[in-house]
């Protein structure tokens, strides 16, 4: 297991759904303190500085730290757990996966459960069970051992899912790729930048609540007041059956993405065409994407003050808001690559020069 793997395991298998980021943002602090002066925002986001030769412009990365996930929201008399959504949840890959409830006494393993099919009627058995009607099996048989086992109203429910290297050995599965990738590129790129000049001064965020309405977003700009900012995140993998061409052309191995629209994003034009004639003009393969429904931290942070030049680097993964995603390693190294280029090019002129 290399430096980036190795990264990607302590990312990824760390806690941390929205209102939670505690322990992920933890992990994060400790790659980020050699590296850079570290401040947090009164929600919780994490912002990391990292001065070049210049204080201006003061380039904005932000990659959320939170995941999708649960929260126990009621505890049944026969012992068994209700929850509410941390961020969005389809139905139908929901059932029959391992969770695990960070309470304060310590970590609880339960799984999802609903009505068994054998006990529903032919036509209730074709529709996806609803998550007001799933539950969470820790094996209690009381509301008194569940609560003996430390569970309470309002703990944190985590999806289970190790970090995996795949056989092909160029793809790896874990939960949480989106978007503690986005984080893996920051830390990455400041340790890229650690011991060469760059003509601006670098702010890494690592922002919370994302998933629940870009909420850390809105706060740590406000921090950061940043002249250009750069959104890292996972985009969504078309390469699996079912998906059309049109639907979404991005496949796994090709390249990171450039996202041109998103449901609350345009990306200002100067900066995407310098994102795309950097990927030019260093080889870099890079993929495009439209992205009709959702958004991403970008939705908030370009609205900042009179406005923030913003556009979104992603790397394709598929299966995301599940339990498991799955990305190829080649993307996210052209990523990175693409991202450290593009930041020894963000000098004051050409800053000034995306809004002019």
């Amino acid at each position: 297991m290399d430096s980036t793997e190795k990264l990607f395991q302590n990312l990824t298998e760390a806690a941390g759904v929205p209102g939670y980021e505690g322990e992920i943002r933890a992990v994060i602090r400790r790659y980020l303190e050699p590296m850079a002066k570290i401040e947090q925002d009164k929600l919780g986001s994490i912002i990391a500085v990292k001065r070049g030769s210049s204080d201006s412009p003061r380039v904005m990365l932000a990659g959320h730290m939170d995941e999708v996930g649960f929260m126990v929201s009621l505890i049944t008399d026969d012992g068994f757990i209700r929850f509410v959504p941390l961020g969005g949840w389809w139905n139908q890959v929901m059932l029959a996966q391992r969770v695990v409830i960070k309470t304060s006494a310590g970590d609880v393993v339960g799984l999802l459960g609903a009505k068994p099919p054998h006990l529903l009627e032919e036509e209730e058995a074709k529709k996806p069970v609803e998550k007001k009607d799933m539950y969470i099996d820790i094996g209690a048989t009381s509301a008194e051992e569940v609560k003996a086992c430390g569970v309470r109203l309002g703990d944190p429910i985590i999806p289970i899912c190790p970090f995996t290297v795949l056989a092909p050995g160029k793809t790896y599965m874990a939960k949480a790729w989106d978007d503690r990738l986005g984080c893996a590129l920051f830390i990455q790129a400041l340790e890229q930048l650690k011991d060469q000049p760059h003509p601006n001064t670098v702010y890494a965020v690592g922002t919370v609540q994302e998933e629940v309405g870009l909420r850390g977003a809105k706060t740590s700009v406000y921090n950061v007041n940043p002249d250009v900012a750069i959104i890292l995140e996972v985009d969504i993998a078309g390469d699996v059956p079912g998906i059309k061409p049109e639907e979404s052309a991005i496949k796994l191995g090709k390249g990171p993405t450039l996202l041109l629209y998103d449901a609350r994003m345009i990306p200002n034009l100067r900066l995407r065409d310098l994102v795309i004639s950097t990927a030019e003009e260093n080889n870099i393969p890079l993929q495009f994407s439209a992205m009709r429904g959702g958004a991403t931290d970008g939705g908030m942070i370009h609205l900042h003050n009179e406005g923030v030049p913003t556009v979104v680097l992603g790397v394709p993964t598929r299966h995301i808001h599940s339990h498991a995603g799955i990305l190829h390693r080649s993307d996210y190294d052209h990523a990175l690559d693409l991202l450290v280029k593009l930041l020894m090019r963000l000098d004051e002129p050409t800053v000034k020069g995306l809004t002019l």
